[in-house]
């Protein structure tokens, strides 16, 4: 049996976005009822602009005590994320989340004509436990050889 992908993996298959000015309350609620952790932020023409994850409304705003109608996505958000392709290993891309210490990852395809397009984003909790178990053996073994190289 041979290893699923992210875009096979991924429990949403659709995209939850919101433009840049949206405040984080309003992103909040999308979360809330999509049952997502997170949120894409993109222009006008679909251009992915950042990222706002549960995490990031934790220590973003509410440890900040910003207001959250008034402050904007855009303010809190992750610039430029980290992305992965659709045929991407989930294996890869948890090893990716360990490493970098996100548990998002926009989901990229290239068309031909029409250039980037959001496909969605792999969550963590996207991943098989087999999976997960793989990345993490994969991640010490990682720290392990670094420790080696000094």
């Amino acid at each position: 049996m041979s290893e699923r992908t992210v875009f096979q993996s991924m429990s949403h298959k659709h995209v939850v976005s919101l433009g840049p000015q949206a405040s984080v309350w309003e992103a909040a609620c999308v979360m809330t009822r999509a049952n997502c952790g997170s949120v894409l932020i993109v222009d006008t023409t679909g251009q992915l602009l950042g990222i706002v994850t549960e995490r990031d409304l934790m220590t973003r705003v509410l440890a900040k005590a910003l207001v959250p109608t008034t402050t904007l996505v855009s303010d809190v958000m992750t610039k430029k994320p980290y992305c992965v392709t659709p045929d991407t290993l989930v294996s890869d891309a948890v090893l990716i989340m360990i490493e970098r210490g996100f548990r998002h990852l926009p989901i990229m395809a290239m068309g031909a004509t029409t250039g980037p397009k959001i496909l969605g984003v792999f969550s963590v909790r996207d991943a098989l436990p087999r999976e997960v178990g793989a990345a993490v053996s994969m991640a010490e073994f990682n720290e392990q050889v670094n420790d080696a190289r000094g």
